[in-house]
């Protein structure tokens, strides 16, 4: 099957358990979660790449999909059911090879999924979290990085020393390269 060379997709990582909302995620991912009374948390990311202009999203799942899985449909709430754009969900799956079974991570996830990117023959790849509630501007993120000839750029923001130890914490030298994660 032929598909069009994107500039930019996205991998939008939305298999995670939620453990620290389980009640609201005994059942079902956390991304599925609604918000703000007709909306989930995978809403978020998902406006985004569209507002950024990126127009094909793999969505990688695995805990608790079903709710999920049918929230996202063919992306059609996005805008992503188009000739030239897709909301993609990605599930494990089985194969004769080592790309096989369950995620065990973030970058496996991807790893196991490199056949779908290597559709698109991208030049960029934004890898997001599908439980994040934030607005921001992916294509700017992208722009930056191409003007600094980046080998990965990180999106982070300044949080207060008494919420640090529940972030990942990523220290920068004045030219906003990281040292220390």
């Amino acid at each position: 099957m032929y598909f069009h060379k994107k500039r930019v997709i996205a991998m939008l990582l939305a298999g995670g358990q939620g453990s620290r909302l389980y009640v609201l995620t005994r059942k079902t991912a956390k991304p599925a979660v609604p918000f703000g009374g007709k909306y989930r948390i995978i809403d978020f990311p998902l406006s985004n790449c569209v507002n950024s202009g990126i127009d094909t999203v793999g969505i990688l799942t695995q805990y608790q999909p079903l709710e999920l899985n049918e929230y996202i449909g063919n992306g059609q709430p996005w805008g992503l059911n188009k000739t030239q754009s897709c909301a993609q969900v990605l599930p494990p799956y089985e194969r004769n090879d080592k790309k096989s079974g369950w995620y065990e991570g973030t970058a496996n996830a991807i790893y196991k999924n490199i056949d779908f990117v290597d559709r698109f023959d991208p030049d960029y790849v934004v890898v997001l979290s599908g439980d994040h509630i934030y607005k921001m501007d992916y294509n700017a993120m992208v722009e930056y990085h191409v003007a600094h000839d980046a080998a990965c750029t990180i999106a982070v923001r300044t949080v207060p020393l008494a919420e640090a130890s529940r972030f990942g914490i990523l220290n920068t030298n004045p030219d906003n390269s990281i040292y220390e994660f």
